[in-house]
């Protein structure tokens, strides 16, 4: 028996590949493939099947291009509908792998059709579960992201009885493996492994902690933050389907001369560069939009970014495809191609370029008793804002920055000085007011790291919303 565990981090999620005397299943698969099969490949194993445990809202799944390249089965739980054809598992189903068994747990609660594979080794043991977004490590699945007209107490009682029923009477040695790790938004309290035990979580996860149904479903639901946009988008995908990335590869990575581009940049399309920050800062095309692919770029390609318009990539050199397939592993499809060169080829031809001025912390200590005109602007998110900010600054959090009427309350007079906790997200909201006209502004270098460091700025916390 083999099992890999196979983590992205930038998404925080785990696929995993499981093995027995030549045969192999993918569990949760990411859009991209090509490591699956190179596996199977290498092991000179055939994949059987490819196990879903639940429509997956936080990434679009490979399933599909998968099964088309093994003929692999997919498997979902019970109460499952799609548009194309799968195996709907009933609950307690077993299926045969080499020389080992999983068995299906349906575990409502995340969403209707969540369900678990417990494996069983060679002599019939009870070896590992792999919980989707049932259970992680310190945390379960959030019971508010489904697209049915269930409440979010409702399926968290619905959860409280998967638990009791599935999950808790488990050997404490079952190994468990989830479909995410810390960062993700589908659970508020992941913890920092990417993997644990029944046993081990029966100690320390508060899920599982001996309550009773209104006590869990209280402590389950209470403080969720809203889910990013994109993830009623992505069930969507991998409930209906969609085009093969081979075939989106095909024009996403075309390769455009500057007239080309330029002309592409005409029509209604938006121009992302995902160069690191601190190239990006010092010259792009104007009106682009910043995501570097240093940060958690797909999560906020996919709560920033337009799903219905055309994208024109900017990138590094070679980095044309890793930009495109990480895109699309949020559910972007719609690719016009990217600039041939770069921005150094865009620049050596004298085209127009903007900028972003970066200052220190200490410099908007020495700025600040003189400017009238000046204003912080703070896009971290509420909870981290209340927990320590600038004393005159205002919380705009980025993931609503793509609202031109918030941006619109802005004097055209003001010197904006924009920071977040280190500098990613907020180069991203430079370029984001940049694209809405704002050009007076400062990225503060370091965020509030280093504000709150400065000895010379009055900082303030929001006590109210701590508690």
């Amino acid at each position: 028996m083999f099992i890999k565990q196979l983590y992205t981090e930038c998404i925080s999620e785990a696929a995993y590949y499981i093995e027995s005397n030549g045969e192999a299943v993918v569990i949760d698969p990411l859009r991209d493939t090509d490591e699956y099969i190179r596996l199977a490949i290498e092991r000179k194993a055939v994949i059987k099947y490819i196990f879903e445990t639940h429509f997956h809202a936080d990434f679009v799944s490979g399933h599909l291009d998968l099964s088309k390249k093994t003929g692999a089965t997919i498997v979902y739980g019970p109460h499952t509908i799609t548009s194309f054809p799968v195996h709907i598992a009933k609950d307690d189903e077993v299926f045969s792998l080499g020389t080992i068994t999983f068995k299906v747990l349906h575990t409502p609660g995340h969403t209707m059709e969540s369900s678990c594979y417990l494996l069983r080794d060679e002599n019939g043991k009870d070896h590992a579960i792999f919980t989707g977004d049932t259970l992680f490590v310190g945390d379960v699945g959030r019971p508010d992201l489904s697209s049915g007209d269930m409440s979010k107490e409702e399926l968290a009682g619905i959860m409280y009885a998967s638990i009791q029923q599935k999950i808790l009477p488990l050997a404490d040695d079952v190994l468990v493996y989830p479909a995410h790790g810390a960062g993700s938004s589908c659970g508020k309290n992941l913890g920092p492994n990417t993997f644990s035990t029944i046993g081990e979580e029966k100690l320390t996860n508060y899920a599982l902690q001996p309550q009773t149904r209104d006590a869990f479903i209280a402590v389950v639901t209470e403080g969720l933050e809203d889910a990013p946009k994109y993830f009623s988008i992505n069930a969507k995908i991998n409930k209906e389907g969609y085009n093969s990335l081979d075939d989106i590869k095909v024009k996403g990575l075309t390769p455009l001369t500057i007239a080309e581009f330029k002309n592409k940049m005409e029509e209604d399309v938006v121009v992302v560069d995902t160069r690191p920050s601190d190239i990006f800062m010092n010259g792009f095309i104007p009106g682009s939009i910043f995501i570097g692919l240093e940060g958690r770029f797909a999560e906020w390609a996919g709560s920033l970014l337009p799903f219905n318009k055309p994208l024109l990539l900017v990138t590094e050199k070679d980095k044309e495809e890793e930009t495109l397939v990480r895109l699309t592993r949020v559910g972007f499809a719609n690719f016009e191609g990217y600039l041939k060169g770069g921005f150094d080829a865009w620049q050596k031809a004298g085209e127009k370029v903007d900028m972003i001025i970066s200052v220190e912390a200490d410099e908007l200590a020495m700025d600040m008793p003189h400017d009238t005109s000046l204003q912080v602007v703070d896009v971290r998110k509420e909870i981290e804002f209340a927990d320590g900010h600038v004393k005159t600054a205002i919380n705009m959090p980025l993931v609503d920055m793509t609202d031109v009427a918030i941006i619109a309350g802005f004097e055209e007079n003001q010197n904006l000085y924009i920071h977040c906790g280190g500098g990613y997200r907020s180069v991203i909201a430079c370029s984001l007011l940049k694209k809405q006209g704002l050009h007076n502004l400062r990225n503060i270098a370091g965020g509030w790291a280093k504000i709150k460091e400065e000895k010379g700025i009055k900082i303030e916390k929001d006590a109210s919303m701590l508690n």
